[in-house]
């Protein structure tokens, strides 16, 4: 993804929303934003170290979070398992070759745009370069909704796989990181569509405001559209700090990481700012003793149950995206190495 920018609005927002000076109470200590990082990751990678023994499919819960939120946590001098990263960007490419006819076909595989772009979306994480492979994936992408201005989900996942703005986003994404030069004019095209939806489109609930965001971004809208998105998901902070999956649902950790990312990663909404502290705070004190966060599962279970190594049951699989989004929230609060 292209560098993060600094915009002037950003430093507006963090002022007038959420001033750097918490009102009567101190930021977090440094050293507890560490401490819940290094917390969350040894049991991030025993998980996905699991998940290997388990699976040989890509998934979004413990390939594509938890690979972004380790990348992450590497950048800013944790200790982290190389080996496993790049094991599980291995898994990733071999999972999208064993479909690559099927994604030259323009049919794909199961999960559609949202598990092709999620897929990329690790590769790049995890440091891995395009291939004849990821050629075809973003030629599937190109020819998937090609008469649509956005790219519609397959399935009906919530929170990951039920939005078409978490779909178009990570489309749009591995368009930018994987496309080629032959095939700019039609990625610009399928850009330029999917800003003016984007434009249009109002968000539904939390996962839409959060990847609606993301896409304003990165199909560079303007500072003022941006501006707005960001605004729309600063104004559903709870009064615990946390943000909510529904509107009348309790805040977690799914809502809050993935909402403090995107403000940051997206916005440029500084992590020293109130907002984002309080974020901060309510993940802290909602980590369970094992490094996890745990989130109830609101998807209807459709594959053979198996343990993955992290713990809540048949919450597991949203859990380990939830605590991997809440780990790299945290540690966006950390400096780079």
């Amino acid at each position: 993804m292209r560098g993060r920018v600094v915009i002037s609005w950003a430093v507006m927002v963090v002022l007038s929303l959420s001033a750097c000076v918490w009102a009567g109470e101190p930021a977090l200590a440094p050293e507890r934003v560490r401490a819940a990082v290094a917390k969350a990751i040894p049991l991030i990678e025993k998980s996905t170290a699991e998940y290997l023994d388990q699976r040989n499919c890509f998934s979004c819960h413990h390939q594509a979070v938890p690979v972004l939120a380790l990348s992450l946590s590497r950048d800013r001098g944790f200790s982290v398992d190389d080996e496993n990263i790049r094991e599980q960007v291995e898994l990733t490419l071999s999972d999208l070759e064993s479909a690559s006819e099927s994604y030259r076909k323009g049919n794909g595989q199961g999960g559609g745009v949202t598990r092709a772009g999620y897929a990329l979306w690790t590769i790049s994480n995890g440091g891995g370069k395009p291939t004849e492979t990821t050629d075809a994936v973003v030629e599937f992408l190109l020819k998937n909704d090609a008469d649509r201005d956005h790219w519609r989900t397959s399935s009906e996942r919530p929170p990951s796989e039920a939005s078409p703005f978490t779909t178009s986003f990570v489309a749009l994404r591995a368009l930018r990181s994987f496309g080629k030069a032959k095939q700019r004019e039609r990625i610009d095209q399928r850009i330029a569509k999917a800003r003016e939806w984007l434009l249009q489109t109002p968000a539904n609930d939390m996962e839409d405001r959060v990847f609606r965001l993301w896409g304003l971004k990165i199909t560079d809208a303007s500072d003022a559209a941006v501006r707005d998105a960001a605004d729309q998901l600063l104004r559903t902070q709870r009064d615990d700090g946390g943000w909510a999956q529904l509107s009348d649902g309790s805040s977690d950790a799914y809502a809050t990481g993935t909402a403090l990312v995107a403000l940051h990663e997206a916005a440029g909404v500084e992590t020293s700012g109130r907002a984002y502290q309080r974020g901060l705070a309510f993940l802290i004190k909602t980590q369970r003793d094992d490094g996890s966060w745990h989130v109830v599962s609101r998807s209807h279970p459709f594959q053979t149950y198996f343990e993955s190594g992290f713990p809540h049951g048949k919450d597991q699989f949203i859990s380990i995206a939830a605590s991997s989004w809440a780990t790299a929230a945290l540690v966006l609060d950390c400096p780079k190495k």
